[in-house]
């Protein structure tokens, strides 16, 4: 049994656009149902949960009919700000179903860089925890450019594992874990179970690029895990595609890839 997930009460979990979405762009509705009824199960065995989700663009260029994946930054903003209310509006729908209320958080870089707005936002976690409400966090694709950009919601994730004092970060995507070399290429590529933190050997055994529906890869979520490191906040890459996978993680059981960060 791994003692840093059973024991974990405050969770940061994320889910990307290849766990959130089909191939074709549209919203995975059973796959983000039976998410929110996981969590739940979850916040109610007294868990407290906050879920970075992605989604926000592809829910957007749904609503508004694009039928392509949006390439240019105005786009990107312009269907995210179509598609973060529409994605809030599918979580508030599905979790108000067992009786729990959801907060919509956006953040830029600029929150983290300031120390006043860090601090504000530290406060409005945990004063959102402790009222027993599900924060749901992405960034403010809108607004964010360059300075202000996160680059991806692996690294947003990790911040806000932060900002919450969280006990685990949960990185679920569209793999099993880290491997020793690309699985999608080597048929022969080897999981491996447990890292104790990430270093440069680490690195020069990741991947790539993710899926074109999201902005993410294993460098991404090794940068994350780094990111959290400063806290010793342990961080789990596992796929993402059976939400129920959470129950595994949180029963202590070696799923997917877990990198301790130990002091």
């Amino acid at each position: 049994m791994i003692q840093e997930t059973c024991n974990a009460n405050r969770i940061v979990i994320k889910v990307g656009s290849s766990t959130l979405t089909y191939g074709t762009g549209l919203i995975h509705l059973r796959r983000l149902e039976r998410l929110v009824t996981v969590l739940s199960d979850l916040r109610n065995a007294g868990k407290e949960i906050v879920l970075v989700s992605s989604g926000a663009v592809s829910a957007g260029a749904a609503v508004l009919g694009l039928g392509h994946h949006p390439s240019s930054t105005e786009e990107k903003q312009a269907t995210a700000a179509v598609g973060q209310s529409e994605l809030m509006r599918m979580y508030a729908e599905q979790f108000s179903k067992y009786g729990h209320t959801v907060a919509q958080i956006l953040l830029t870089k600029d929150v983290i860089d300031s120390p006043v707005r860090r601090a504000n936002a530290e406060s409005t976690f945990h004063t959102l925890l402790a009222m027993h409400c599900i924060p749901i966090v992405n960034e403010n694709d809108c607004v964010s450019f360059e300075e202000l950009n996160f680059g991806g919601n692996d690294t947003l994730s990790a911040y806000v594992a932060l900002l919450c004092s969280a006990d685990l970060l949960v990185n679920m995507s569209d793999i099993d874990g880290f491997y020793d070399s690309d699985p999608r290429i080597n048929s022969g590529a080897k999981r491996i179970a447990s890292l104790e933190r990430v270093d440069d050997s680490v690195f020069k055994m990741a991947g790539g690029a993710g899926t074109r529906r999201g902005t993410g890869g294993m460098i991404a979520k090794l940068k994350a895990a780094q990111i959290v490191e400063e806290a010793h906040i342990p961080m789990v890459i596992v796929n993402g595609v059976n939400p129920d996978i959470l129950y595994d993680i949180t029963e202590g059981k070696q799923i997917g890839t877990i990198i301790y960060n130990h002091a």
